[in-house]
């Protein structure tokens, strides 16, 4: 894929980028609508942004228009010869940012909890998108602000950002060719006797739109967990993905009926350990998110090619709830 961009004269603001490519549409994807095959194929650009180019013309089958819910049978040649304007339906908001590291082409920060990764839905404005945008203007002209993969609202820890299109390009590549390692620390409900792999798929949940499910018609996710500490009720546990599925460690926990303390989807019942102290009651009844930590990330640099690793601290509320647990156990 590639990019081309100028600098008007006078004129600081980003500039529009030509973004040109072709992919060849795999016999895998044959039964696919246009746009959930070009979804696949360029995966560095959203869904919508596609749809809309089908629509326009600028992402053409064998060089014809198309519509996205046309139909591959496998072998056409997907076109793209697009252009990305600044997209001003999102505002820069001066949100603080925690930068673990920075340079030319990618940012790293430790996200904390409460903060939404992309205005959607009943989070139009103060999410981790609007804070980009103000934190780095020229972001406005690569798709999504940069942004490559999310956490959810109350998970804490590290994201990496793409500050270019090509860095953008070569991180969501690794992604899909699951060369990126995550790993995560959470605290669950139960001692567990020993580490082990989910490798469950997820998909949506039949009933419940809103949750995410362990489903024979969902998509391949595995989680690798291991022991890191036990109580005398719980358990902190350290979280290796290799797929990077909507709510994977949480649903995947809850499957091995093990869930995150504090999680409101999937927790559920609140548990309270016979004989706990009034203190760890009180904490567990009002711990506010899911007990879960993006701890560390690794990949290879966009730019100089070489690996790079990245840890965040367990955040304040974290080492809290992991004093009260091991101090309950002691006791």
């Amino acid at each position: 894929m590639k990019t081309q961009s100028e600098d008007a004269d006078n004129d600081s603001s980003p500039m529009p980028q030509i973004v040109e490519a072709q992919q060849r549409v795999p016999v895998s994807l044959a039964g696919c609508r246009l746009d959930q095959a070009a979804a696949e194929l360029f995966a560095d650009h959203s869904r919508e942004r596609l749809k809309g180019w089908i629509k326009e013309g600028t992402l053409t089958v064998d060089g014809r228009p198309g519509k996205p819910k046309d139909r591959m049978a496998g072998g056409e040649w997907l076109q793209l010869a697009a252009t990305i304007e600044e997209d001003a339906r999102f505002e820069p908001e001066a949100i603080p940012l925690e930068a673990v590291y920075e340079d030319d082409e990618i940012l790293v920060i430790d996200k904390p909890a409460g903060l939404v990764v992309h205005p959607a839905a009943g989070n139009p404005d103060g999410t981790l998108l609007n804070a980009l945008l103000h934190h780095c203007p020229t972001l406005a002209t690569v798709p999504r602000a940069g942004i490559v993969h999310r956490l959810d609202k109350d998970t804490t820890g590290l994201m990496v950002v793409a500050k270019t299109l090509a860095a953008q390009t070569a991180l969501v590549e690794q992604l899909q060719a699951r060369t990126v390692s995550r790993e995560y620390d959470a605290v669950c409900v139960g001692v567990m006797t020993s580490g082990g792999t989910v490798d469950a798929p997820i998909g949506r949940h039949p009933k419940d739109r809103k949750r995410q499910a362990v489903h024979v018609s969902g998509k391949p996710a595995v989680t690798h967990y291991r022991v890191v500490e036990r109580f005398r009720a719980h358990t902190h546990v350290r979280c290796r993905l290799e797929t990077g599925r909507t709510h994977q460690i949480r649903v995947h926990l809850a499957h091995r009926r093990f869930p995150l303390v504090g999680d409101p989807v999937y927790g559920g019942r609140l548990k309270l350990p016979a004989g706990a102290g009034e203190g760890l009651k009180v904490l567990l009844r009002e711990f506010p998110r899911q007990a879960l930590h993006a701890r560390k990330l690794a990949f290879v640099h966009p730019g100089s090619g070489e690996p790079v690793t990245f840890r965040a601290a367990l955040p304040d509320d974290l080492l809290a709830l992991i004093d009260y647990l091991r101090n309950d156990s002691e006791a």
